[in-house]
Parts: structure tokens; C-alpha cells; sequence
């Protein structure tokens, strides 16, 4: 078998069942790795900041390897641009512990997306200003100085609706952090709106040029365009054109980790297999 990229799943978007039964069902669906957010996938027993304990972490990271399946991304999306000072406070320390845990858990990043100047985290206009991209480096920097000392790669994904919202300002961001333990989760669908996503392959291609060499996780899912708004649906149920990433992966990122995202139970492994055959017909 020829180099490949080692695609994988978000495990909360397996049907509802204790995480063993999940892992399991992922490997028997042909899934190479796994997007882990504790809350989401464990509900029998605390995943509070206390409860990331090193005897957990190894439970976990043995649990996983007998299911063949990488922990791609712990994934802990909160927002580090909360202005509320105490839910900011909460939220950091949140990272931390996620970062402690996957410095024991061996999981490829810690990821998360870039905020929103609302307590509601939702879009607003000024979540595209400059003075919120200055709260949000402010914010992660002491973050991204954890993870150094803990041999961590945290990696942020830019999202049209969050602060960076680009190409661009994702690359401002790890000009002015300087970190090599600061890297980028590439989710194509998450740059789109509905003001831009006419000129979608430009915009992939300049993620691509700018953010390429960082790039440590690739999210693959397609949208539709419903009531003038972009929806986010399983890749190959939508409009999108997946060739110019398959190839950077292709040429770029030997067995990089892709996790699907907005599948459901019924469509995984067709998505996954829609994926793959993609794979296997672009040529460079």
C-alpha cells in the first residue's frame, strides 16, 4: 500500500453508546482516527478539569490502541475571547488541563476554534476587527506557552464567523505567537459564507500558499446552500470540489490525519468511501 493520509471521524458523530462501543464501531467502519471531545462522548463519568488525571489519560491512550485508532485531535472548543474575565479564566484553565492530558494521552493536537467577542460566542461584525485579534492573541498566547513546556501541538481552526476568519489573519497569528508548537486545522467548508463561497477554490488556494506548511489536521465535510444560508453536510452530499486539497495532502502531508465532520450514523463509512476513492483518482 502506497503512502495515504489516515482518515478518521469525530467520535460524537458515531451513534450514542459508551466510548469502547464507539471505537469499535469506527474501526469496523475502515476510520484510521478519531476527533475526542470528552464532553460529548463520555457522559457515564466526570471529564471535569480534575478528572484528567494521568491514570485516566492512560486508560484512554490504551483504549485506543487496541481499537487501531489515533486520537487525532482532543479537541476543547471554548472561547478564548470571552469578555467576561471569569469565563475567560475558566476557559484557559480548561485548555491547560486538556493540554497536561494530551501530553499523556499521545493526541496528535489539542484543538480549538478562534472565539467571538460575545459571551454567546456568536458572530458579530466586530469579531472581524482588528482589536478583537488583538484579545484573541493576548488570550492564547499564555496557552500556546503551555503547551511548549508540555511538548503539546495546539492548533487553532480559522472559521469565516470567529476571529480569524481567513487565510490571512491565521497567518498573522502564528507570525506573532513564533511558536513551532502553535499549528493550523485546515477545515475548507469553515472559511466559507455565504458572501464568498462563489469563490471557494481561491480561497482554499490561499490557505493552501499561506497557512500549507502548518497545517497538522485537515476536516473534511461539504455544505449546501439552503434559505441563503451554507449548510454543513457529509462530504459528498454538497457542492464542493475536494481535488486541490486531496492534492496538497497528496504531495504535502504523507499520512496526515482527515476527520470527517457533519456525518451521520447512516452516511459515515459512504462518506469515508467517497473520500477514499477521490484519493485514489487524483493524480498530481
Amino acid at each position: 500500500m502506497g503512502i495515504t493520509m489516515q482518515l478518521g471521524i469525530r467520535l460524537h458523530d458515531i451513534k450514542k453508546a459508551p466510548l469502547p462501543e464507539r471505537l469499535r464501531i469506527a474501526a469496523s467502519q475502515g476510520f484510521a482516527c478519531g476527533h475526542l471531545a470528552l464532553s460529548k462522548v463520555i457522559s457515564e463519568y466526570s471529564t471535569a478539569d480534575g478528572a484528567l488525571t494521568p491514570g485516566f489519560a492512560h486508560y484512554l491512550k490504551n483504549l485506543f490502541a487496541e481499537s487501531g485508532i489515533d486520537i487525532a485531535v482532543l479537541g476543547c472548543y471554548l472561547n478564548l475571547a470571552n469578555p467576561n474575565e471569569e469565563s475567560l479564566k475558566k476557559n484557559q484553565a480548561r485548555y491547560l488541563a486538556h493540554i497536561r492530558f494530551a501530553s499523556l494521552l499521545g493526541a496528535g493536537v489539542v484543538g480549538t476554534e478562534t472565539g467571538a467577542v460575545n459571551e454567546a460566542y456568536r458572530f458579530e461584525e466586530r469579531n472581524h476587527s482588528e482589536e478583537a485579534l488583538r484579545i484573541f492573541i493576548k488570550n492564547l498566547r499564555p496557552v500556546v506557552e503551555y503547551a511548549e513546556k508540555m511538548g503539546v501541538i495546539f492548533a487553532i481552526e480559522p472559521v469565516f464567523k470567529h476571529i480569524v476568519c481567513n487565510p490571512k489573519r491565521a497567518k498573522q497569528v502564528l507570525r506573532e505567537i513564533e511558536s513551532p508548537n502553535l499549528q493550523i486545522i485546515f477545515d475548507p467548508v469553515n472559511l466559507l459564507d455565504i458572501s464568498n463561497y462563489q469563490e471557494r477554490e481561491q480561497i482554499i488556494r490561499e490557505a493552501i500558499e499561506l497557512l500549507g506548511e502548518d497545517i497538522a489536521v485537515v476536516h473534511i465535510k461539504d455544505f449546501k446552500v439552503e434559505n441563503d444560508e451554507l449548510i454543513s453536510v457529509a462530504a459528498g452530499t454538497g457542492e464542493m470540489d475536494y481535488s486541490e486539497i486531496i492534492r496538497f495532502i497528496k504531495k504535502e502531508k504523507p499520512y496526515i490525519h482527515v476527520t470527517l465532520e457533519n456525518t451521520v450514523p447512516e452516511n459515515a463509512e459512504t462518506a469515508r468511501s467517497h473520500i477514499q476513492r477521490l484519493w485514489e483518482e487524483t493524480s498530481l
